[in-house]
């Protein structure tokens, strides 16, 4: 896919899952090489070590599962794009010999299907839809209200597969390991709509949803990476560069950091401000209390909101709901400038309206830019890295911001530095029964809409306490 889309494209087909387990044998034979080495520019892995905890509650559901006792989904914390690659070691490795530790006895293939979004074989190629397919994937148009034909598929799956199913319910990465962002309820949705299937069918398993929360960490703290990386940031963004003593301890990187992030926040600004005529005050109104932190923070989201205000005047869409939210509709909005459903076949074009729908490509995938930066800074806080002011905090902070750089100098797809190799710690969650949930509800839809929403908080407080 090119760095910037200078024409108009036809629609996204949706693209059938084809499971195959020799295809799902050959990836987990070459499994170790993607997780230790970059394969992708997108994908900087590095991980060398995988541990879990609680993997015996997983291999014990697998069991009841084939016993046809049990459905269940997987919900897995998504902060970072090797996250599919960690579920996979998980399931194909760690579960199977936790089986035979503990005598629990596994008839068939332990795997899931999954859903990822239709959006990754854009940037990253047809290759990859390919791929998920055979392993399992089904892919959901991510910025549509509703995708009929991936929400039918997986709900399909959930009720009447040979295996269960795989769904990260923050439906996208945050880049943050020990900050949970607020759940879509399509997980908790699925749910009941599995617990209606099987009742249905008459048929009498239990539902059950599982989180697992993913978290990842340095092998050996990265300092001196890490004090090349804000180098190259500094020097990028025209800043002096800042010499640093290794035994000035962390708060030096911290200043640095803070130096950055606010002179780019000025600039972006003075950008909002100068070339898209967006009223943002010199200062910011906060409480008197609030410390030089909190108002940097205060600053930032502000400037979120102008970055997303300009993308939804141009796309006529209503800034409704959290930054998370907005970014979902804008996606929507950009992918129907871009895809055009309304051309069914754009070679049919004469060449003055293939020129205008091409404009309009284009213009849509610059504006989509704004998005995509305010997408990199949602779950930045003001104490995430002074509450634990640890490598791996610093590392997650200036990456984002070298994502940031990335794409305003015309790299869609930002090849992150590997900063050390790295290790995921993986936690199995307590099962959390769905079916218990509907039996308060049935035939109720004031009731059942808000069973939805009490199941999406309990499994967010769920993976917030695993990340701790």
């Amino acid at each position: 896919m090119p760095k910037t889309i200078h024409s108009t494209q036809p629609p996204l087909k949706f693209i059938p899952q084809q499971f195959n387990p020799l295809i799902l044998q050959i990836f987990r034979w070459l499994l170790p090489i993607a997780l230790r080495f970059r394969t992708r520019p997108w994908l900087p892995a590095g991980i060398v070590r995988i541990e879990a905890k609680n993997v015996e509650v997983l291999a014990e559901l697998y069991q009841q599962f084939q016993a046809g006792k049990i459905r269940f989904l997987l919900a897995f914390r998504h902060p970072e794009v090797e996250d599919p690659l960690c579920m996979q070691y998980l399931l194909s490795r760690i579960v199977p010999e936790v089986a035979r530790q503990k005598g629990i006895r596994l008839q068939s293939l332990v795997h899931s299907y999954f859903l990822y979004d239709r959006g990754m074989t854009v940037w990253a190629g047809d290759w990859l839809g390919w791929l998920f397919s055979r392993l399992g994937g089904v892919p959901v148009h991510r910025g549509r209200r509703l995708d009929r034909q991936a929400i039918q598929t997986a709900r399909e799956l959930f009720a009447n597969a040979k295996l269960p199913i795989a769904v990260a319910p923050e439906g996208g990465t945050n880049g943050h390991s020990g900050i949970v962002s607020p759940l879509e309820p399509g997980v908790a949705q699925m749910g009941f709509w599995c617990v209606q299937d099987l009742q249905k069918a008459n048929r009498t398993e239990t539902v059950i949803i599982v989180p697992i929360a993913i978290q990842y960490g340095y092998v050996e703290p990265p300092w001196s990476k890490l004090d090349w990386l804000l180098s190259k940031l500094e020097a990028d963004s025209g800043l002096p560069v800042k010499e640093i003593d290794h035994g000035d301890g962390e708060e030096i990187y911290y200043q640095r950091l803070c130096k950055l992030a606010e002179y780019l926040i000025t600039e972006m600004e003075e950008f909002y401000r100068r070339f898209y005529h967006q009223d943002i005050p010199k200062t910011i109104s906060t409480d008197e209390s609030a410390s030089p932190n909190q108002v940097l923070i205060a600053r930032l989201h502000r400037l979120l909101d102008k970055a997303l205000e300009v993308t939804e005047q141009y796309f006529g869409v209503q800034g409704q709901g959290n930054f998370i939210d907005r970014c979902r509709r804008l996606e929507e909005a950009g992918w129907n400038y871009i895809y055009r459903e309304d051309l069914p076949d754009i070679n049919a074009l004469s060449p003055f309206k293939r020129g205008l729908a091409d404009w309009i490509a284009e213009e849509a995938d610059l504006r989509m830019r704004h998005m995509r930066i305010v997408e990199s800074f949602v779950a930045v806080t003001a104490t995430y890295i002074q509450e634990q002011p640890t490598a791996e905090r610093f590392a997650e902070t200036a990456l984002l911001i070298f994502d940031m750089l990335s794409r305003i100098q015309d790299t869609t797809l930002p090849g992150r530095p590997r900063l050390g190799l790295r290790q995921a710690q993986i936690t199995v969650g307590e099962p959390i029964s769905v079916t218990e949930r509907s039996r308060n509800c049935q035939g109720d839809r004031y009731a059942a809409k808000q069973a939805v929403s009490d199941l999406t908080k309990d499994l967010q407080i769920a993976l917030e306490k695993m990340i701790r």
